[in-house]
C-alpha cells in the first residue's frame, strides 16, 4: 500500500572538531546508529576562513566502512597506503572503501576566495564485507547527471537512479541514493522511496517544508531531516528556495563496535584492529 513519509526527528547539526584542528558542523555521529542504520556519521566542512580547515586531516586508518566526500567549494587533496593519490575539487565525489583497512589523508585548500565547503557521509559494511579489499571511486563534477523537472526541480544524482539517470557511483553494499537536490521558490517535488530504507535529507541553503506538515516539517539550513518509512517524500517551498542532500540506504540491522575511525561488529574485532595497526600489520590489501 502506498505511503507517503513522514518526518521523525529534525535537529540542528552541531559545531565540533576533527582531524588536526578542523570546525565543522556534525549532523549525527558517534551515538546510537539504530535510527540512522546502515549510517553513521555527517559532517558539514563548510567554512570561510582558512584558520578553521587547513589543518586537514594528517594519516589516520579506517576498517570497516565506506567514507563519502562531496565537494561544493575548494578541493581536498588525498592520499593513501595504496599509493592512490589526487584531487576532487568543486562538483567531485570520492566514494571510498576502507574495507580491511586503507591509511589514507585528506587536505582541504581554500579556493580562490578563501572558501572551502562539502560533505563526509560514512556508511557501515556489513559483516560479510567488512574485511573486502579496499577500492576508491574518485568521480568528477562532469560525470554526475543533472536531472531538471518540468517545475524546474534540479536533481545532481551522485549514487541512485532518478527519472531513468544512473549516478556514476554503482555496486555498493548498501543499495545507497546519494542526491543534491534544488527546488526553485513556490515549487513541490515528490521523490519515490524505497520501503524499508533509511531516509534523511540535510538542507544547506534556504528553507523547505517536508511531508506536507507545515511548521513542523518547515526546516532551514544546517538541519538534518529524518524521516519515518514510505514509499514516496513530498518536500516544498514558499518564497524561498532549498538546496539540500537526500539520502537514503539499506539498513544492515547488525551489532556496531566503533571506536575513532574503525567501526567492526564486536569489541574483539576492534581489538584486533588496533592491534593491528600498532605493529604495522593492519593493511591487508597492497596496491
Amino acid at each position: 500500500m502506498s505511503r507517503q513519509r513522514k518526518v521523525r526527528t529534525v535537529s540542528a547539526s552541531k559545531p565540533t572538531m576533527e582531524g588536526a584542528g578542523v570546525r565543522l558542523r556534525r549532523a549525527f555521529g558517534f551515538g546510537d546508529t539504530d535510527e540512522t542504520d546502515p549510517f553513521l556519521l555527517l559532517d558539514d566542512f563548510r567554512g570561510e576562513k582558512p584558520a578553521d580547515y587547513l589543518a586537514g586531516f594528517p594519516w589516520h586508518p579506517h576498517r570497516g566502512i565506506e567514507t563519502i566526500t562531496y565537494i561544493l567549494e575548494g578541493t581536498v587533496e588525498h592520499g593513501d597506503s595504496m599509493g592512490n593519490k589526487g584531487t576532487i575539487g568543486a562538483g567531485d565525489t570520492q566514494w571510498m572503501t576502507a574495507g580491511s583497512g586503507i591509511i589514507h589523508q585528506e587536505m582541504p585548500k581554500g579556493d580562490a576566495k578563501g572558501r572551502m565547503g562539502g560533505f563526509q557521509l560514512w556508511d557501515n559494511l556489513p559483516a560479510s564485507r567488512k574485511m573486502m579489499d579496499p577500492r576508491y571511486r574518485d568521480v568528477k563534477s562532469d560525470q554526475i547527471p543533472e536531472v531538471t523537472t518540468s517545475a524546474g526541480v534540479r536533481i545532481r544524482v551522485v549514487c541512485g537512479e532518478v527519472d531513468g539517470q544512473r549516478g556514476p557511483v554503482q555496486d555498493v553494499v548498501i543499495d545507497p541514493e546519494y542526491l543534491d537536490v534544488r527546488l526553485p521558490p513556490r515549487t513541490e517535488y515528490t521523490h519515490p522511496t524505497r520501503f524499508g530504507h533509511t531516509v534523511f535529507a540535510y538542507v544547506f541553503d534556504g528553507e523547505a517544508c517536508f511531508c506536507d506538515q507545515g511548521n513542523a516539517g518547515r526546516v532551514g539550513d544546517a538541519n538534518l531531516v529524518l524521516f519515518d518509512d514510505g514509499d514516496r517524500l513530498v518536500v516544498s517551498t514558499g518564497e524561498r528556495p532549498v538546496r539540500f542532500l537526500l539520502i537514503s540506504g539499506k539498513p544492515i540491522r547488525e551489532p556496531v563496535a566503533w571506536h575513532g575511525p574503525i567501526v567492526m561488529n564486536t569489541r574483539e574485532e576492534l581489538r584486533v584492529a588496533f592491534e593491528e595497526y600498532d605493529k604495522g600489520t593492519f593493511i591487508k590489501a597492497r596496491s
